[in-house]
């Protein structure tokens, strides 16, 4: 994998704990460098306050892009995407995350891990970090966000 991307964070509910230390396990065993924002085990916890963690540190450039699991992916981004500057895209499938990439210059990816497979959840992160932003056109319509 060649990722785009040299600071990544990541953080889920406790929904989506396993799958964040899947695909955190993942990105280590790469050599990715990936600051972990938690939950630390699968205690319920509330999704905005991770997604949160995430955006803001996205916006303030201290991570390039982030990672948010949790049931469905949906609760993350509506979340995240509270955050000026943040592009949170939930993915389900290959061509919706190269789409995310490519035409809205997603910062953050969110996972929903009661509809992802681990497997597919591995290729998405890895489609998402190796896809650039096509720019042009779809550069003016980001910038109306």
């Amino acid at each position: 994998m060649k990722s785009l991307f040299k600071k990544i964070c990541i953080a889920s509910d406790h929904a989506g704990y396993n799958l964040k230390e899947y695909i955190k396990d993942f990105l280590i065993n790469k050599n990715v460098s990936i600051i972990d924002l938690g939950p630390i085990n699968e205690n319920s916890v509330d999704y905005p306050d991770y997604a949160k963690k995430v955006s803001k540190r996205v916006k303030s450039k201290k991570s390039d892009v982030g990672i948010l699991v949790c049931g469905s992916g949906t609760g993350m981004a509506i979340s995240a995407n509270k955050t000026k500057g943040i592009r949170a895209s939930v993915c389900y499938n290959l061509k919706s995350t190269r789409l995310s990439r490519q035409h809205n210059d997603a910062n953050i990816i969110a996972i929903g891990s009661r509809l992802t497979k681990k497997k597919t959840a591995i290729k998405l992160v890895s489609i998402f970090f190796e896809t650039k932003f096509e720019g042009g056109r779809h550069l003016r319509r980001v910038k109306k966000i």
